[in-house]
């Protein structure tokens, strides 16, 4: 089959506007992927209360958690987490809390500060860190590998593409 100098000329640029348009495909996915989570907030837990807060999490996520306490006669209340399938973890009285996990259950996962048996009402810095994991690989570097996988195959192309014969 002889092709001519027209028809090659459409089927280069066919193939130009299809990688052009794979290419923009996955950089668009790219970016509507969340990579990481990290949110810090600040509340008030009244006295003989309890404020909770969730997190949604999915197998594999890495967690850190920190808060520090404030407030009036100490800077200390109960904490606790409960899992999704009911587990509670209680941590006791902590003013300055640092702690870190793998989450192996999905789901929400709620925490609780209880400051049940305080007279005065506590000020609360928290800040936690959710880091998404894909086949054991951090999200980030597991997108940064495709990344650069997407753009050798695009440079082979045009190398393969642009070769006389």
């Amino acid at each position: 089959m002889v092709i001519d100098g027209k028809m090659k000329d459409y089927l280069m640029f066919k193939l130009k506007k299809f990688i052009a348009r794979f290419f923009l495909l996955i950089v668009m996915s790219l970016i509507t992927v969340r990579l990481a989570e990290a949110t810090t907030t600040n509340f008030t837990v009244p006295a003989g209360e309890e404020v909770t807060r969730t997190i949604n999490l999915a197998v594999e996520d890495h967690v850190l958690i920190r808060f520090t306490v404030v407030g009036l006669p100490d800077n200390a209340l109960n904490f606790y987490i409960t899992y999704p399938n009911g587990t509670v973890k209680d941590f006791g009285m902590v003013g300055d809390f640092h702690y870190s996990f793998v989450c192996n259950v999905e789901g929400m996962y709620i925490l609780h500060f209880s400051n049940q048996h305080s007279s005065g009402e506590k000020f609360v810095a928290l800040d936690y860190e959710v880091e998404h994991y894909i086949f054991g690989i951090p999200q980030m570097l597991f997108m940064t590998i495709i990344i650069a996988v997407v753009c050798v195959a695009a440079v082979a192309a045009f190398i393969f593409m642009g070769k006389p014969r």
